[in-house]
This record gives structure tokens, sequence and C-alpha cells, in this order.
């Protein structure tokens, strides 16, 4: 497990076009997002500590703020072949065992997560209503310990969306397993 922490955003750059398959075999595409006053995309998978330890927090979070206008969608691009827990069919299942509501999507040939600069799981992005990068960094100030957290730095930066302001221009990154990239 390396450790890796996202780099610096580059932030107001647009959302890059993507079309891929969720985990219950529909196909999604950036422009099913149009109508979100936010778009969170969560690279995500299913084996790493780093996403385990948060992943309840981002289901209730999507749940929180879903029915503000703001969509969530995560993606999984890790190579299968290597990390059997990430393979489509025990994506589908932790998605339905863990009741997601919101797309998971398959990056099967990794081309999304590079168009995205994605380079660890979870990578946490944040669109504005006019699909400008406008966040990107950790859920919160302690992933390890839900009762520690004292920031919920995500969650802020969806609030001054949805207020009609920029979040906090010192975003601290995000930080987990790297992207198990295929071997070439």
């Amino acid at each position: 497990m390396a450790l890796t922490y996202t780099p610096s955003a580059e932030l107001g750059s647009k959302l890059p076009a993507f079309s891929l398959p969720s985990v219950d075999g529909k196909i999604y595409s950036d422009k099913d997002f149009t109508s979100a006053k936010a778009l969170v995309v969560m690279f995500i998978c299913n084996h790493c500590p780093y996403v385990r330890a948060v992943e309840d927090r981002l289901i209730h979070l999507a749940r929180e703020l879903e029915p503000l206008g703001v969509s969530f969608i995560g993606i999984c691009s890790n190579d299968p072949s290597e990390y059997p827990e990430d393979a489509p069919n025990a994506l589908l299942q932790r998605w339905t065992e863990k009741n997601y509501r919101f797309p998971y999507l398959i990056d099967a040939d990794q081309s999304i997560a590079r168009s995205f600069s994605a380079v660890c799981t979870p990578d946490l992005f944040v669109y504005d209503q006019t699909a400008h990068l406008a966040y990107r960094g950790r859920l919160d100030d302690s992933w390890r310990d839900e009762n520690k957290v004292k920031r919920h730095e995500l969650r802020e930066a969806v609030q001054a969306l949805l207020s009609g302001n920029p979040p906090a221009s010192e975003q601290n990154p995000s930080m987990g397993c790297s992207i198990k990239w295929r071997k070439t």
C-alpha cells in the first residue's frame, strides 16, 4: 500500500468528458449531471483501507446533499487483474450491500482517471454548477477516526457552492492508496 497525496488542484478547470458503465449496467456520462448544483466525483475502490475508513461518511454525505441538488458519482479505475476486490462483480456487490444510491462507474481502460489526473483512492473532486473544478481535497481532517473530525472540508466546499460562494482557496490534499495502474 503506497500512500499517495493528491496534487494541488487546478481550480477552474473544466469537468472532463466521460461516458462509463455503472456497476448496475447503466451508462452515465458527464451530460447526465448538467442540472446538478454541484457534482462530487470520487475515485474510490473496494480494497483501499483509506476508502473503507471514510466510505460510510461519503455515503451519508451523498444522502444528506442529494435533496439539495448535489450529485455524487464514484469511479473505480483500479486494475482488477491485480486487485480482484476491485473487479466489477465485487464492486456491484459492495455497492448493493452498502446501498450507495449514487452511480458507481467502472473505468476499465483507466482513461478517465488519467483525464481527471486522479492519483489515489479516495481522490475527491467537486465541480460547480458550470462544471468547473471548485474543490479537490480531503473529506475531512481525520480519515482514520470519525470521532476526531473537527472540519468537514468536502461538506464545507459544497455548502459554499450552494450558497453562491467559492470554497476556501486553501484546500488540503486527499490521501490514500495509489490508483493501481495496469502494467504496460
